[in-house]
């Protein structure tokens, strides 16, 4: 009887019959929830304290000694930091505690392996990983200072790069930091000029060596620079004045900087107006060199346009018409300025404005933008040209440009403070998208060309427009990013918070003229107009803007 029952039970498993199942069977950990600081960590997070808990919930007890091995957190460079680990809740839930300092505005990433064990012996299924990146070290960088002080610093700072930095030979502005030294820019020297007034009238260094170096300056552009029908050239050698090229085309007059440098060179003769025999020769020697640029020779056979460049040798080959809305108003206001050379109205009308062309009139934000393409493009626009015109009421067939300057400004503000691309950093205190080095090269930064780098130039040169903005973004990148932005010659070129997702916060290591002048020169005509007075009280400035039909109450 025994033997049949015996056979009967293995016939009862060979034909199928289930066995009572087997309860010590391993079972997999699940990962249910992940949090740092109690925040779900189901993406990359942000502002995290430099002490964060981390909490990981399992569907399964963990086994203690598989725990030290399959979790790791490591910083942007693959470096493990050090952390220990305790199970709770029935060993189900893994709590991790940071036992090293973590660094400010900096990426982790944290992994748990497969090698993680329940305590039935179950493995976690796939690995896991989760990031996030530590907050901003908000504490002042610099000692506390009130705001005339901090803007005095940063002027005087920021006035290096046009003093200290400059040729030794010409004394104008080199084109960047990070160019052959023997490069200089005829355009940035003409901001560089105006700083260097700044600096006389505020006695950041004194008047009779500024004059002196405006001598050296003045005598290099009249006696040494290359010219081209009186226009000088984008780049030339600080040396010897001969024209470096800046573009293969591009080796002869550049009609726009040669704009930004006459537009100095103004300022500079108005301002020393002095009777003495050195201040005399400057005025005569400043005169001698803007009255010999040929603007309406750049009408190109006389069309009802200005042409940007030509070459003796390309010709017209870069055949760019100088046409609104972009930073080059300045060109149009000193051809029709010209004593020798002026251009009618009609080249205003049908080349610059393109009889009505370069108006905008749409809203962006709830802000009405006059002119230009959409959302105005990048800030620059609203700063070249305005280092010298006072734009404030100012109008004519076309636009306010008060309104233009503020409300273009404004536009760019709450763009960045909208963020709508979600870039890490981007705020109502760091905003500005303009022209300026990037990661990787350079670019002119816009709403519509926004790769994620903000230039302190934007928003502190739109200081006269934006004072609130601009003020509290000075503050924010002086106090705050200090350490990391602002070096021997003021802020570096750009920043980019939100390459911390690639690792590491990006600062540009770089300075160039034409972001670094208008920062001075447009924090003083926020303080006191005193370019905009300057520009706008040459009698020929006054009535070239009148015959291109311009109001204002300085003309």
């Amino acid at each position: 009887m025994f033997l049949m029952t015996a056979l009967y039970s293995c016939s009862s498993k060979k034909d199928g019959i289930t066995p009572t199942p087997n309860n010590n069977k391993p079972k997999d950990p699940l990962l249910q929830s992940a949090s740092v600081n109690d925040i779900s960590l189901n993406s990359i997070l942000f502002n995290i304290s430099l002490q964060p808990k981390i909490r990981l919930a399992f569907s399964q007890p963990l086994k203690q000694s598989s725990v030290s091995e399959s979790v790791k957190l490591k910083d942007n460079k693959g470096v493990i930091i050090p952390i220990s680990a305790s199970l709770s809740n029935g060993d189900s839930v893994m709590n991790i505690q940071i036992t090293s300092s973590l660094h400010h505005i900096t990426k982790y990433s944290f992994t748990i392996s497969n090698s993680l064990q329940s305590a039935s012996g179950g493995a976690l299924p796939s690995p896991f990983e989760g990031g996030f990146v530590t907050r901003l070290d908000s504490t002042p960088k610099f000692p506390l200072v009130n705001d005339n002080a901090l803007l005095d610093e940063v002027q005087k700072r920021t006035l290096k790069y046009f003093w200290d930095f400059a040729h030794p030979v010409s004394g104008l502005a080199r084109e960047g930091s990070k160019h052959d030294p023997k490069i200089v820019t005829s355009g940035g020297s003409g901001f560089g000029i105006m700083a260097l007034i700044v600096a006389a009238e505020r006695g950041f260094i004194p008047k009779l060596e500024v004059l002196n170096r405006m001598k050296t300056i003045v005598g290099f552009l009249k006696n040494n620079a290359q010219t081209f029908h009186g226009a000088f050239p984008h780049w030339l050698d600080g040396s010897t004045g001969i024209v470096i090229p800046f573009s293969t085309n591009d080796n002869g007059a550049d009609q726009v900087e040669t704009s930004f440098l006459v537009q100095g060179l103004l300022c500079a003769r108005q301002y020393f107006n002095g009777t003495g025999l050195i201040e005399n020769l400057l005025r005569a020697d400043i005169n001698t060199i803007i009255d010999k640029v040929e603007w309406n020779w750049f009408r190109q056979n006389n069309q009802e346009v200005l042409y940007w460049h030509w070459s003796p040798d390309k010709g017209w080959a870069m055949n760019m018409k100088i046409q609104g809305w972009n930073e080059s108003l300045i060109t149009y206001v000193l051809a029709a300025s010209s004593k020798n050379y002026s251009i009618p109205k009609s080249v205003y009308d049908n080349g610059w404005a393109r009889n009505g062309a370069m108006k905008n009139g749409n809203n962006y934000g709830g802000i009405s933008l006059p002119l230009g393409s959409d959302w105005g493009g990048p800030l620059f626009f609203e700063h070249y040209s305005f280092l010298g015109i006072n734009p404030r009421g100012l109008s004519d067939a076309y636009a306010n440009y008060e309104q233009q300057t503020v409300n273009h400004t404004q536009v760019n503000y709450n763009y960045c403070k909208t963020n709508p691309r979600n870039y890490y950093g981007y705020s109502d205190l760091v905003w500005g998208l303009t022209a300026s080095n990037i990661k990787g090269g350079y670019t002119a930064s816009s709403p519509t060309n926004d790769q994620g780098f903000i230039a302190p130039t934007a928003a502190l040169s739109s200081m006269p427009y934006t004072p609130n903005e601009s003020l509290a973004a000075l503050k924010f990148f002086y106090f705050v990013l200090g350490d990391k932005i602002f070096k021997e010659y003021g802020f570096v070129d750009a920043l980019s918070l939100n390459e911390v997702k690639n690792g590491e916060p990006w600062y540009s290591d770089a300075f160039l003229a034409i972001d670094q002048g208008p920062i001075i020169v447009m924090i003083e005509n926020y303080r006191s107009q005193m370019l905009w007075n300057l520009f706008t009280s040459c009698p020929e400035v006054k009535d070239g803007m009148k015959k291109l039909g311009f109001s204002a109450p300085y003309l």
